[in-house]
């Protein structure tokens, strides 16, 4: 027989995280307010007594009644109540989900409203680092225009009898079923419910899934990532939607950094850069839109000028580095096994020796200044994180250029600043907006010794 169980006396510890207490405001009434400026995520900024407030869909001069609603990190959110007068600068929504879906935050603004927004921020980050100045061309932003998005990441969840398929609130996570998006280049919005339909067939009662598209040459790239590996009834019904839908290539995974196992290959599944025509891993990463992609590869080879011996470091597939490769020698580095397979598919199809690739780890393993200093320029082109570790050592180079790509103007400062400790001096800025009706703002930054 069994010995009996001991039960002990102490209490189990809970591992449930502890009920957020909701902060109460400082009044529950409207108050009047006038904006003052709007902020970094487009909603603008007022103060009442001391307490910030964060109104969404506001303007700089609005005057109106707002109620606190939830607190934010150093004030509140202001709840719109009247407006008791207009700033101008206002003009209609594009999209009937504007105001609920997180993926844009200014259609609110008029196109000269809107620019000028997205350049103020860029001038006061760069500003308060001490980048700007006598010396520096702030170049005209390059624009994406309504519907010029080729990429999109969405969220497809099964509630019920209903499928939710569209992007998260903005600061939530609750879901806006989308019915149209005048960001998202029309053949991927008119995947939008074909695409809920099979999901609605194969997805159970509270199953989420993310859904990445990109639009390719030659057709439409979706990865579903988080599906259960499916069997073959579930694998019969994608591969008639891939059909139906004239997708290039359908793919699944179970979770992200996973390989991509394939469903239906129906296409290649090519992108352009320059003089190659590549054929990426499903779901590798492009810049967001063609018009984004063209700016920003046209300000790079503006920033190399005459160099003919150039270092591409975080190369990717080689947005840059073909079309470098059409007026210099470029060695491509990048830390990416998909990437580099792609890198040097495209490498083989360049005149020998024009463009070199190696694989590497930059933020583990940069680069040191004796591999640097025989480039005559250095294009850096790193993710959000920025590239600190490989600026610290182009810092200490003797190359006589460098061009910065950034979709994180925060890290840009924080790197461009080890490069002007290092000697280097920022002479030119080109902004691009890919993102349209969104705070996020990406640049080019050319830096000289």
């Amino acid at each position: 027989m069994a010995a009996p169980r001991r039960h002990s006396s102490k209490p189990r510890p809970s591992h449930r995280p502890p009920a957020k207490v909701r902060q109460e405001p400082p009044t529950h009434g409207p108050v009047e307010v006038t904006i003052t400026r709007v902020g970094g995520r487009g909603d603008g900024l007022a103060e009442w007594q001391g307490h910030r407030l964060y109104v969404p869909q506001t303007l700089a001069g609005d005057r109106l009644m707002v109620k606190f609603g939830e607190a934010r990190a150093d004030g509140w959110e202001g709840v719109p109540v009247s407006l008791l007068e207009e700033a101008p600068g206002r003009t209609d929504p594009a999209c009937q989900h504007f105001g609920s879906c997180g993926g844009c935050a200014a259609q609110h603004m008029d196109e000269a409203t809107y620019t000028a927004w997205k350049l103020e921020m860029l001038t006061s980050i760069l500003g308060r680092a001490g980048l700007l100045g006598e010396g520096v061309t702030l170049h005209p932003m390059a624009r994406t225009g309504p519907g010029g998005r080729r990429r999109a990441s969405l969220v497809a969840a099964q509630r019920g009898r209903r499928t939710w398929l569209g992007f998260n609130e903005a600061h939530s996570h609750k879901l806006v079923d989308l019915a149209e998006c005048a960001v998202l280049a029309p053949p991927l919005v008119a995947l939008l419910n074909p695409l809920r339909a099979v999901l609605s067939q194969i997805l159970a009662d509270g199953q989420q899934i993310d859904v990445s598209l990109t639009l390719l040459d030659d057709g439409v790239d979706m990865v579903l990532e988080g599906l259960p590996e499916p069997d073959l009834r579930v694998l019969e019904t994608l591969a008639a939607f891939a059909e139906s839908a004239d997708l290039a290539r359908l793919c699944w995974r179970a979770k992200e950094g996973r390989p991509a196992e394939p469903i239906a290959m129906r296409r290649r599944g090519s992108i352009t850069f320059g003089p190659v025509s590549q054929s990426p891993a499903p779901g590798s990463f492009l810049q967001a839109s063609p018009a984004g992609e063209a700016a920003i590869v046209a300000a790079a080879l503006t920033g190399i000028g005459e160099a003919k011996e150039v270092a591409d470091l975080f190369a990717g597939s080689g947005t840059l580095t073909f079309p470098l490769s059409q007026q210099a020698r470029v060695h491509a580095v990048e830390g990416d096994g998909d990437a580099v397979a792609s890198l040097q598919a495209g490498a083989r199809i360049r005149p020998p020796g024009q463009v070199t690739v190696e694989r590497r780890d930059l933020f583990r393993d940069p680069l040191p200044p004796y591999d640097l200093n025989r480039f005559e320029a250095v294009l850096f082109d790193p993710p959000r994180a920025g590239a600190q570790a490989q600026a610290a050592e182009l810092a200490k180079s003797t190359v006589p250029m460098l061009v910065a790509v950034s979709c994180n103007p925060a890290t840009f400062t924080r790197d461009a600043a080890l490069l002007v400790e290092g000697g280097y001096r920022l002479t030119d800025v080109w902004p691009v907006d890919q993102f349209l009706w969104s705070s996020h703002l990406e640049l080019v930054g050319r830096f000289v010794r």
